[in-house]
Parts: C-alpha cells; structure tokens; sequence
C-alpha cells in the first residue's frame, strides 16, 4: 500500500528569508540593521501600527510585518521627539518581525537607532502603501501555503494544466514529447510541487535544479527548453485535471462512459481525475489532448457524458409513451 504523501505546512518564515527572496519583486531595500534577520512571520498577512504608534495594544497584531506609512510618518511627525521616540520604542519593544516604510522614505536617524537596539530591522520600499501591501500579502500567501510532490510530468495543454501520472513503463515520457511537439508546455518532470493557495486552487511548479530538464527512456537527460523553444516551458500552472496511465492489462477496470465523474484529493481539493489505458497503436498524447479539451467543456457547463446520458433517457421515455 503506497505511503500518503507528505504534506508541509510552514508555521513561520524568517525575516532574513522572506527578504532574500523578495526584496527585487517587493522594491525593498534594507534601511536599518540586519539583526532582525532571525525574527519569525508568524502569520502572513500586513499590519499598519496607527493605533500601537497611539498607545492602544489591546488588539494589536504583532506577529505581522508592520508597515508605516504615510499617515503613520505624519503621526509621528506632529509628536514632539521625546514622545515620537517613546512610542516608537514602545513599538519595537512588542517583539514584532519587522518594519517596512512605504514611498521610498525612511525613519529619522534616532527611531533606527531605536529599531538596531531592539534588533528590529527597518526596510524601506519604492512602493505606495496599498500596493506594498497587496503585493507583499500575496507573496505571504505562497510561502504560508500548504505543499506536497507528486510523482509524474506537469504539462499545459492548451491552457488546460495536467498531471500525467502513471507507472513505470505506461509511457508518460513519450505522451510529453508528443504533446511537446503540438504545442504544449512542460511544467514539471518526474517531480512535482503542489501548493494549494487559499484553499482555492493548486499551482504546480518544478524543483530548481530540474526545471528545463526531462528524462526519456533510452534518450537519457534531454533539454527541453533547446530542443523546442523557450515556449515550450512554464514555471507554474494551476492544476486542472490528473491522467492516470493504465497499462491494458487493467481496461476492464475502467468506467466506459464517463457518467460518474472520478475526482482525486490533494491537498484537500477534489481534482477531476481521469484513466487512459496504454494500449499498442494508441495515439496518448491525441487522447490527452481531447482530455484537455473536454475538460475546457466541462468547466464552461457542459459534460459530454450527462448530455448524452439525458439525451438516451429522452428518447426512451418517448419511446415508451409512443407505445402506450
């Protein structure tokens, strides 16, 4: 019986990480001093300390990057030094994760030196407030969402993002090529990270170090991205749909009609899943792009298998009545 898969969950990130992996898309810019790097996120959404700068903690959200923007700046600015520095060491002294100021400006000398001695670091960033927020919490999101692998190839068809799964020997490598070939995308080989955002969708990506790479029976490692474009590669995708290659042994298993749609869970989504069997002369990665196809039906409304399921039921109920 095969192992459930590991699921992971971060409880927190670092401040040093979250920065070293967004300071570019984020326009952050360290201001203050590093020995904060070690504090915790521990939840992954933005406060703005209006109210702490006042002096009311009572709901205050330390464990939230706190971000000071203009009207905390201009807050700060109508206090007198004493009672600015004293509210701001207040501040810093809830062991919060850290501070970011928005527009591009920065703290007085004295209120960084406050943050250095409470090992709070200061960052400033380029952009407006809201957008720092919503782009910040966005990637928050990401590094907060739950993750699991999945062994096969993630592939987009057509728009349409598949996980190709299947055993040794079912012919999962050959099925990419040929989809390569009319077209599609190639997202993940052989190891494939799962992230489910929000509890909404899951968005599929490749290890770093694999990406742009694919293993073929009898070919070895080939290039993906050289052989057939820089097109032909994807860095993410949701995921849409499973195919489950089943080798032909095993036909007679399968549901012919498609009427009771199969669903599998990951990451507590239910993802419409479906099984091809691999049989001599089929052509997989046409019946794979007919999957696709099928699929974009189905999300608009319209389901192949329960069309002509009533469609059958009609005519024998008026056959029925006709000869009554």
């Amino acid at each position: 019986m095969p192992r459930p898969p590991i699921v992971n969950q971060p409880a927190s990130i670092k401040v040093g990480d979250f920065f070293k992996r967004h300071h570019k898309s984020l326009s952050m810019e360290l201001a203050g001093t590093n020995a904060g790097f070690n504090r915790e996120i521990l939840e992954p959404t933005i406060n703005r300390p209006g109210l702490a700068l006042s002096g009311f903690y009572k709901y205050f959200a330390l464990h939230r990057i706190q971000v000071i923007g203009q009207a905390e700046r201009s807050y700060l600015r109508h206090l007198s030094k004493e009672n600015a520095e004293k509210r701001f060491a207040d501040l810093c002294r809830h062991r919060i994760p850290c501070i970011v100021v928005s527009r591009g400006q920065n703290l007085p000398d004295s209120l960084l030196k406050i943050a250095a001695e409470a090992d709070v670091s200061v960052f400033q960033t380029e952009m407006v407030t809201m957008n720092y927020i919503n782009a910040a919490t966005v990637r928050l999101d990401w590094e907060f969402a739950p993750t699991t692998s999945r062994h096969g190839c993630m592939i987009d068809v057509m728009g349409i993002g598949i996980l190709l799964q299947g055993e040794s020997g079912t012919g999962k490598s050959e099925a990419v090529l040929g989809l390569l070939r009319r077209g599609s995308s190639l997202v993940a080989d052989d190891l494939v990270r799962l992230r489910n955002l929000e509890n909404r969708e899951l968005i599929a990506t490749s290890p770093d170090l694999g990406r742009s790479y694919m293993e073929v029976r009898g070919l070895g490692i080939i290039n993906v991205s050289a052989l057939f474009g820089v097109g032909s590669l994807r860095t993410e995708k949701r995921l849409d749909l499973v195919i489950t290659l089943k080798k032909e042994s095993e036909m007679n298993e399968m549901e012919r009609v498609g009427v009771e749609g199969m669903t599998v869970d990951i990451l507590g989504l239910p993802v419409p899943h479906i099984q091809l069997p691999v049989a001599p002369g089929r052509d997989m990665a046409q019946l794979i792009e007919v999957a696709a196809l099928d699929q974009k039906l189905r999300a608009l409304g319209h389901d192949s298998a329960v069309e002509f399921n009533k469609k059958l039921l009609k005519r024998m109920h008026d056959e029925r009545k006709s000869l009554l």
